[in-house]
């Protein structure tokens, strides 16, 4: 009799410990149709996307506010970056984003310039007041070719 109230407590703290690992993994991983989950998705539009990465940074004032998701080609030949922002920001329709380099190294992060429309953008809406990533080695042949007026 000992034997088997052994096997059932230790049953007991199995069930209890793989619901609690499962609960952990839905949370952590944002599991969309559990809840509305901590971040939205907009997209931005660029000419020139050169150094950004996926899971690169999105940053307003130098705090992080999400992240890179996502880089495609659009069918007009502009690259689009889907941005994972935090539920609790809330772009104006006039906001700004610009590609920046973070740090020594040079890291490519998306800066988010906000504005002061009233108006926000809602979530899958596209960003197109984009400044672009700076081409150093266009700008360093122009001006060794001559390019440069």
């Amino acid at each position: 009799m000992n034997n088997s109230r052994l096997e059932i407590v230790v049953g007991f703290f199995l069930v209890l410990g793989f619901a609690a690992f499962g609960w952990l993994a839905l949370q952590l991983g944002e599991v969309s149709w559990l809840g509305e989950g901590s971040t939205y998705t907009l997209y931005a539009e660029f000419e020139n996307i050169s150094g950004v990465k996926t899971g690169a940074d999105v940053q307003i004032a130098g705090v992080t506010i999400g992240s890179v998701a996502e880089l495609r080609l659009s069918k007009d030949d502009f690259a689009v970056a889907t941005l994972k922002l935090n539920k609790d920001i809330h772009l104006a329709k006039d906001s700004m984003a610009s590609v920046k380099s973070q740090g020594i190294i040079g890291d490519k992060i998306i800066q988010i310039t906000p504005g002061g429309d009233e108006e926000l953008y809602q979530a899958g809406d596209v960003i197109v007041d984009t400044e672009s990533s700076v081409d150093l080695e266009s700008l360093i042949s122009k001006f060794a070719f001559g390019g440069v007026k």
